[in-house]
C-alpha cells in the first residue's frame, strides 16, 4: 500500500489485525460487513489522509461513528472504511452555551459534559448513538419541541470533503454546504467535528414511565394526543408499546403481554399537576415517575435497545394522530413479533416547525406525529416473521401517513424512500452532490 502519514495515535488494520473487528462491528448485527482495510482515526489529519488515499487508490469508502445506522451504512463490504470512533473531543464554553464535539462523541458522553454546567442540546434518546451522525439527518429528541433538532443547534461544522480539503461551513461559510449537512446526511463531505447551541436543562427534570395493560390503549391514546395540544414545548411524551418482558419489575401476570408505556419528560421538575392526567387514566401497572436527573432520563432507554441483536426500521410522518392512526397501532401490536420489539408515536411541532422547511435540508418542518417501528430480535431463525409483521404494519399505518419519513429512520429495504424523506429539497441536494 502507498504510504499514508496518518498521526502517532491514528492507525491502519487490516482483517487479521487486533481491533479490526471491533472497528467493523455495526450495533445492529443483521449486518455483518468486512472492508478490505480500516483506517482509525484520532485527528483531522488522519481522515484527510484517508480519503486522499481512497481517491487516489480508486477505492470506495464507508465512514463509522456510532455505528447506528438501521440501514447499516457505516460499514460496506470491501473498500475502505474510516473509523471515527476515537474521536472523543468535547469543549464546553457555558459562558458562550456552546459546546464543540468531534465525530467520535456519543450523546452520553456530551450530555455528562454539558450536565455539569446545567446545559444540554438536543439530542436522540438512545445515548449510544453518536451525535454527528444522529445530528446530519436530525436528531429527535426529548428537547426537540422546545429547542429543535440537532441539525438546528448546529453553529458551524468542520468538513473534510471529497477532494482531502477541511473547510468550515455556517451560516457565513460554504452556506451551500451548511445547508446540505443539516438533514442531508453524510453524503457532502465528512463532518470531524460540530459546534453546537446549549440550553438551559436541569439537572434535574420530571421524568420517567407510566405503563398501563394494553387493554384500554385506544381511550389512552386519544387522552394523550388531547394533552398535547395544549403542552408547553417543554414537555414530551412518547406513548410506546410493546411486550412486558419477564422481568421482575412487571408483574408476573403481565409478561409477554402487550401494554402502554407514557414515557414522559417535563422540563418543569414542579409540573406534577400537568401531567396528572397521564397517570390516572386506570390503576397503572407501574409508575415511575418523579423528579430525575436529564442524564439518567437520557439514558433510561439504552438496556432496552442492546448492541448486538438484530433491529430493522419502518418509519411514516404522519397526518397529525388521526383515530385511524390510533385504531391501527391497537390491532397490531397484539400480533408483535421479537423480544425487543416497540412501536411509537413521536409527538413533533413546536421549535421543529419554527424553521421553514427549506431553510435546511430536513424538511419534515409540518409533521406533527411521526410513527416508529423499533422491530428487534435475538435469533435469525426469526427474520420472517418479525419482518413480516412490521411491513404489514408499516403497510397499515401508510392509510394515516403523508408519504414522507424521517432519514435517520429508513432501514435497509427502503432506500428507495430517501426522495420522500427530503420532497422538495430533494432535487437541491442533488445538485449540491
Amino acid at each position: 500500500m502507498a504510504w499514508v502519514d496518518l498521526s502517532d495515535a491514528g492507525a491502519i488494520l487490516y482483517p487479521a489485525d487486533e481491533g479490526f473487528d471491533s472497528a467493523r462491528g455495526l450495533w445492529n448485527v443483521r449486518f455483518d460487513r468486512t472492508p478490505d482495510l480500516t483506517f482509525r482515526c484520532a485527528t483531522t489529519h488522519d481522515v484527510v489522509s484517508a480519503v486522499n488515499h481512497a481517491r487516489e487508490t480508486g477505492v470506495r469508502l464507508s465512514v463509522k461513528a456510532g455505528g447506528h445506522s438501521y440501514a447499516a451504512n457505516s460499514v460496506l463490504d470491501g473498500g475502505i472504511l474510516i473509523d471515527l470512533s476515537n474521536m472523543k473531543g468535547i469543549s464546553v464554553d457555558p459562558g458562550a452555551k456552546r459546546a464543540t464535539v468531534e465525530a467520535g462523541v456519543t450523546c452520553a458522553e456530551l450530555d455528562a459534559a454539558t450536565q455539569v454546567h446545567g446545559l444540554a442540546t438536543p439530542l436522540p434518546t438512545v445515548s449510544s448513538v453518536g451525535v454527528i451522525g444522529a445530528a446530519l439527518g436530525g436528531g429527535a429528541g426529548y428537547l426537540s419541541r422546545a429547542y429543535g433538532l440537532t441539525l438546528d443547534n448546529i453553529v458551524s461544522a468542520e468538513v473534510v470533503t471529497a477532494d482531502g480539503r477541511v473547510v468550515r461551513a455556517s451560516a457565513g461559510d460554504n452556506t451551500d454546504l451548511f445547508w446540505a449537512i443539516r438533514g442531508g446526511g453524510g453524503n457532502f463531505g465528512i463532518v470531524t467535528s460540530v459546534e453546537l447551541r446549549l440550553h438551559d436543562v436541569g439537572p434535574t427534570v420530571l421524568a420517567g414511565q407510566v405503563i398501563y395493560a394494553f387493554d384500554n390503549a385506544a381511550a389512552h391514546l386519544r387522552t394523550f394526543r388531547e394533552l398535547m395540544e395544549t403542552a408547553p414545548r417543554e414537555f414530551q411524551c412518547y406513548p410506546f408499546c410493546f411486550r412486558a418482558p419477564p422481568i421482575d419489575l412487571f408483574p408476573q401476570e403481565t409478561h409477554g403481554k402487550p401494554v402502554l408505556d407514557f414515557v414522559i419528560c417535563h422540563q418543569d421538575p414542579d409540573a406534577t399537576e400537568f401531567i396528572a392526567p397521564l397517570l390516572k387514566l386506570e390503576e397503572p401497572i407501574l409508575s415511575l415517575v418523579g423528579p430525575m436527573n436529564y442524564a439518567d432520563v437520557q439514558t433510561a432507554f439504552d438496556a432496552n435497545l442492546p448492541k448486538g441483536q438484530r433491529y430493522t426500521s419502518k418509519a411514516h410522518d404522519l397526518v397529525g394522530l388521526s383515530d385511524g392512526a390510533i385504531d391501527t397501532m391497537v390491532k397490531f401490536v397484539p400480533k408483535m413479533q421479537g423480544a425487543l420489539t416497540a412501536a411509537y408515536f413521536d409527538p413533533l411541532g413546536g421549535a421543529i416547525a419554527d424553521t421553514r422547511p427549506t431553510d435546511t435540508a430536513y424538511a419534515g418542518r409540518e409533521t406533527t406525529y411521526g410513527f416508529h417501528i423499533i422491530a428487534g430480535w435475538m435469533d435469525a431463525s426469526e427474520d420472517q416473521a418479525v419482518l413480516d409483521w412490521a411491513n404489514a404494519f408499516h403497510g397499515s399505518m401508510a392509510d394515516h401517513a403523508t408519504g414522507g419519513v424521517y432519514v435517520n429512520l429508513i432501514a435497509d429495504d427502503e432506500t428507495g424512500r430517501i426522495p420522500n424523506a427530503y420532497g422538495d429539497n430533494y432535487e437541491r441536494l442533488v445538485e449540491l452532490k
